[in-house]
């Protein structure tokens, strides 16, 4: 049954609809900066642990809900749970972040990856979503996520984070039937995923498309772009009566807006790099904006922190259709009052806006 948000100013800025004030979540909310989380992550163990702990999963994703009046939850999880699903055996490796154990090195492999049905093998990130929306209690919504076909191919192809991508970029240029169809194997992997989440409770979908920055134009437009748009045209777009908007991020995407802004998605993330106003100028008569304040001022002061959250509101203007956010996820190593002192600034500054 569909029960009324009591604050839903997050998803009618993704319409662009008119709002009282611009809402606000951040990008890694639920993380290592909060005191609090690092107690739940050392309970569960290990990272992956927590993801796969829909108990804890939901501890943490509240979390950041407590200490800020944040206007969106965001599902806790990990890019990398859909490549774990298909059997490359994701693990943790202490300081060194996220790597697999079979990476996609033989084209035997690659040719037997399959999509994993989400309500099998990733019912503990279902479980999570419907946890986390009943906990919410329809204060705020629920944002579910996934990474793009391309930024999990990297991974998956490279075996961990890469400094270069000359695995995946040596497949893309010698191979490209290959990289190919890990794409269109992945592409309909999210598209199930995030679909599974939208049934389970999410109200809003991001993709993460990380690494899409790291192409060339014309690589861009054929190996990441083009999956993203397979997957927004997949998605479920309404359910219990209300809209589900998603929301697109290609991290160093600036140069490629209006491509992105044709795909059919509601709203572009934006990384710190490029002007929102400018951003705006150029797509926002067809999308929403979301973000895009570098993350690294929040190491700064209240005060400064307050300047540069006004400038990016008064780069954005006047009018509905931006969510504000950082530009890539909090830093570890934030003080929580400074994230509150950014949150606070965007609610108070931006009402002239409206």
């Amino acid at each position: 049954m569909h029960n009324k948000l009591k604050n839903d100013t997050f998803l009618r800025a993704l319409l662009r609809q008119p709002t009282e004030y611009t809402p606000v979540w951040m990008m890694r909310q639920a993380g290592r900066y909060l005191p609090e989380y690092n107690q739940t992550r050392a309970r569960a163990g290990d990272f992956l642990s927590l993801c796969k702990n829909p108990d804890l999963a939901t501890e943490v994703t509240l979390q950041p809900l407590a200490r800020f009046p944040l206007d969106a939850a965001i599902l806790f999880s990990d890019i990398l749970t859909i490549p774990d699903a298909m059997g490359l055996g994701l693990y943790f490796s202490t300081g060194e972040g996220p790597k697999f154990e079979r990476p996609l090195r033989d084209e035997w492999e690659i040719r037997d990856l399959t999509v994993p049905d989400p309500n099998v093998h990733l019912r503990y990130v279902m479980d999570a979503v419907s946890q986390i929306r009943k906990s919410l209690n329809n204060e705020v919504p629920l944002i579910g996520f996934a990474g793009s076909p391309f930024t999990l191919a990297c991974y998956m192809v490279e075996g961990g984070s890469s400094s270069d991508f000359s695995l995946v970029k040596t497949m893309l240029y010698q191979r490209p039937e290959l990289l190919h169809h890990i794409l269109d194997v992945n592409a309909r992997a999210v598209t199930a995923y995030l679909n599974a989440q939208i049934e389970a409770g999410a109200q809003a979908i991001m993709i993460f498309d990380s690494w899409g920055g790291a192409l060339s134009h014309a690589a861009y437009h054929e190996f990441s772009l083009p999956y993203m748009e397979q997957i927004v045209s997949g998605l479920i777009r309404e359910r219990d009566g209300a809209t589900i908007p998603n929301i697109v991020f290609t991290k160093g995407g600036g140069l490629w807006l209006e491509s992105i802004a044709a795909i059919g998605s509601n709203a572009i993330g934006l990384d710190w790099t490029i002007d929102i106003g400018q951003a705006r100028a150029r797509v926002g008569d067809k999308v929403a904006l979301q973000g895009n304040l570098d993350p690294n001022v929040l190491f700064s002061n209240p005060d400064t922190i307050r300047a540069e959250v006004g400038k990016v509101l008064q780069s954005y203007g006047k009018g509905n259709g931006h969510v504000f956010n950082l530009g890539h996820g909090i830093s570890q190593f934030t003080k929580p009052e400074n994230a509150a002192a950014m949150v606070e600034a965007v609610h108070e500054l931006s009402k002239p806006y409206h």
